[in-house]
């Protein structure tokens, strides 16, 4: 794996009759995903997979998304959801032996510990370490590239508020 993105799901409804693995995104939520998905191929962060929690919210963002950049593949992992940070790069690192390019969309806490986790590790400065900290909100991305060492760089932190979407909690 040369790239790893990590997209939290859009903004969803407080609560689903189907509990909380069924809970939809908002109209606010569907918009930020696509945005997000615009952004990222503007910024040429394009995945060639997808690893996607089985949550509804999850594979809605995804679609929203991913629609600016189609041809890329999906997988749904159950595991994903509220999954640690742990485990999502456990999932990614096993996508990146067949895949350049990989993009997680998935739950806090534990994108936003696997972003701060790497933004540390690869020495970023304390200010955006401090920002990535402070709050990884709804359709909130992270990128990183990984240096022939297998270190983690900062490619971008992306949040929906920022180009004019709503973000969330």
């Amino acid at each position: 794996m040369k790239r790893l993105i990590l997209m939290r799901h859009g903004k969803a409804e407080r609560s689903s009759p189907g509990g909380d693995f069924e809970r939809a995104l908002t109209d606010r939520g569907r918009f930020d995903a696509a945005l997000m998905g615009r952004i990222l191929l503007d910024e040429g962060l394009v995945p060639d997979i997808g690893l996607v929690s089985t949550a509804r919210r999850a594979r809605q963002t995804w679609d929203e998304a991913s629609a600016a950049f189609a041809a890329t593949a999906t997988k749904a992992l159950a595991g994903l959801y509220h999954a640690d940070a742990s485990r999502i790069l456990f999932e990614a690192e096993a996508a990146g032996v067949e895949h350049e390019a990989v993009m997680v969309v998935g739950h806090n806490p534990g994108l936003h510990a696997l972003t701060v986790a790497l933004l540390r590790e690869g020495g970023a400065g304390s200010s955006l370490v401090s920002r990535a900290e402070s709050r990884f909100p709804t359709s909130t991305v992270a990128a990183f590239t990984f240096d022939p060492a297998g270190r983690p760089v900062y490619d971008g932190l992306f949040y929906a508020a920022d180009h004019g979407g709503g973000g969330g909690e």
